[in-house]
């Protein structure tokens, strides 16, 4: 099978099971976010700075693998016009379920991310990139499609795993696994991701991530560290994610 369809339907499963980044905001959520009170996440446990977006209102802006109902009803009351691509049937549902509730419009797109995206050249000004290429085995062409799809000018805002999570056994105290982890190519790591239920995911170094994105063109103008808000690296308050925030 294909291992985004295994990613897809494991992330849908998760979903229905109570899964915190597939928990659509409550109709308060969505009033406070109209009067000022937000905040949204790129990585596990940091809020994203405001400064970082600018002046939402009247902005074009893709939810890429951003489903579940979470930012784009933030951003759609802050008043940008609103895009999501997702792969995942629940977490489109979810956006389709708040945007009925409180009567706006989004364009919920579902598809697989690691395919060209369906947008024209330049249809966006902001992309928002929550942590998900660890689902993905080749991040580099998603960054050139997301340069591709950017007005000038236009910023592009993701978090990511930095691969420091994937060197270790399911407790977090001994190192175990060597980087890079794929799955696909180590018939032990497939086994261990199907037995704990963890869809099919993949580590990738800095070099890839940050690179990937100078390469595709993109200016790095800020950054920050996340930890993953549970577990022992979280204890010991080990930086294991990444937000960037870039502009073309």
């Amino acid at each position: 099978m294909d291992y985004q369809k295994i990613n897809a339907e494991t992330i849908s499963r998760w979903c229905h099971e109570g899964w915190e980044w597939g928990i659509p905001i409550t109709h308060e959520e969505f009033e406070k976010a109209k009067n000022g009170e937000w905040g949204v996440y790129l990585t596990p446990t940091k809020t994203v700075p405001r400064h970082w977006f600018g002046d939402l209102k009247g902005k074009k802006l893709l939810g890429l693998a951003s489903g579940g109902g979470q930012q784009m009803p933030i951003f759609t009351a802050l008043g940008a016009e609103c895009t999501v691509l997702d792969y995942a049937d629940a977490q489109c549902e979810s956006e389709r379920l708040v945007a009925l509730r409180e009567g706006y419009h989004i364009h919920i797109v579902q598809a697989d991310m690691t395919k060209p995206l369906p947008f024209a050249d330049g249809s966006f000004d902001i992309i928002f990139h929550p942590v998900s290429n660890c689902y993905v085995e080749k991040v580099e062409p998603i960054f050139r499609e997301c340069y591709r799809v950017l007005k000038k000018g236009g910023i592009f805002l993701g978090g990511y795993d930095t691969g420091i999570n994937y060197l270790f056994d399911e407790d977090e105290t001994q190192v175990k696994y060597a980087l890079p982890f794929n799955p696909l190519k180590d018939k032990k790591k497939y086994e261990m991701m199907m037995r704990n239920d963890c869809g099919i995911q993949f580590s990738h170094t800095l070099e890839e991530q940050l690179g990937g994105q100078l390469k595709a063109g993109f200016t790095l103008t800020d950054l920050y560290e996340d930890t993953n808000g549970e577990g022992h690296l979280h204890a010991l308050n080990v930086p294991s994610f990444i937000a960037t925030r870039c502009i073309k």
